[in-house]
């Protein structure tokens, strides 16, 4: 039997008004009216189980009562946080419909997911990546080049894909050795590179790009075989590529080398703060994964090499 079938005559009357208000006027599709309507079909079935039969008596205690018990039933965090948003959209949604007069759901937490530590590259293995493509640009290949220069480029700054595909020839300043990127909501920042990305900037720029300039390349600096602008889908595709070059190194892709150049940095000496510039992060809490990340690495060496870890 259906948890619905369970419910008040009353419940399930405004059960069925939320499903039309999820269809008809926030345009949802089917499979996410089901999983809302599975969400608070469940919150009210334990709300009435403690014998709350009318909306207007749910309240805070009843609905963390409910997050409790699917906790012991051993549902995941990441399953309990979005039944959490499921039922706070809910009691918003009896306020603004005069169903209810307080919003019981508005001081309800949801559980912290686990962020899974990103795969990221050893210092030795970073090197190796980009010294093995530089190999097979020996042979004066345009492409080869333009991978070197692109590997460089997103391991020196951490940069995202589409900011490096995004990337035009005058963003680069080689008497300073900074970049101009357009991140995220469109906003500027200036990144630093080192030698060995200037270097292979400078080849690519000199010697390749002008072979592989075809109609329609207009500013871009890194350009597809066919001479336009490089798209995001070919630069995965190199790294993922290349990476399978490294012994025992991780399948990471471009973003991979994002969180490679933030943690050597920070495992460098380089300050949070600097980080979060360098990467583009508006929040601090986002770039603070990284110190996660380096404090497991630095754990992980210590127990591999102290006598007594």
């Amino acid at each position: 039997m259906d948890e619905e079938e369970l419910l008040p005559e009353a419940m399930a009357a405004v059960l069925a008004d939320y499903e039309r208000h999820l269809v008809s006027e926030r345009d949802l599709t089917p499979h996410t009216v089901r999983a809302y309507l599975g969400d608070v079909s469940s919150m009210l079935d334990h709300a009435h189980r403690l014998g709350i039969d009318e909306l207007k008596d749910l309240d805070l205690r009843t609905l963390r009562s409910w997050l409790a018990r699917l906790q012991t039933q051993g549902r995941s965090r990441t399953t309990i946080a979005r039944r959490a948003t499921a039922a706070r959209v809910f009691t918003g949604w009896l306020v603004r419909t005069g169903r209810s007069e307080t919003d019981a759901g508005i001081l309800l937490a949801s559980p912290k997911a686990h962020r899974p530590l990103p795969d990221v590259l050893r210092a030795d293995e970073a090197r190796e990546l980009v010294e093995q493509a530089a190999e097979l640009a020996d042979d004066g290949s345009p492409v080869g080049i333009r991978d070197v220069a692109m590997l460089e480029l997103l391991y020196a700054t951490g940069m995202r894909v589409g900011e490096l595909c995004g990337l035009d020839v005058d963003d680069l300043d080689f008497d300073r050795q900074v970049a101009r990127v357009l991140g995220k909501g469109r906003k500027e920042r200036t990144v630093p590179f080192g030698q060995p990305a200037a270097l292979a900037l400078k080849r690519w720029l000199d010697h390749a790009r002008p072979k592989l300039r075809g109609e329609g390349a207009g500013p871009a600096l890194f350009l597809g075989a066919r001479g336009k602008r490089i798209d995001q889908r070919a630069v995965r595709t190199l790294v993922h590529k290349r990476i399978r070059d490294v012994p025992g190194a991780p399948d990471i892709g471009p973003h991979g080398l994002r969180h490679t150049a933030a943690t050597h940095l920070l495992e460098g000496g380089a300050d949070l703060r600097t980080v979060q510039e360098l990467l583009g992060h508006s929040s601090m809490s986002t770039t603070q994964v990284y110190t996660h990340v380096s404090s497991e690495r630095l754990r992980a060496a210590y127990q591999q090499a102290h006598p007594r870890a």
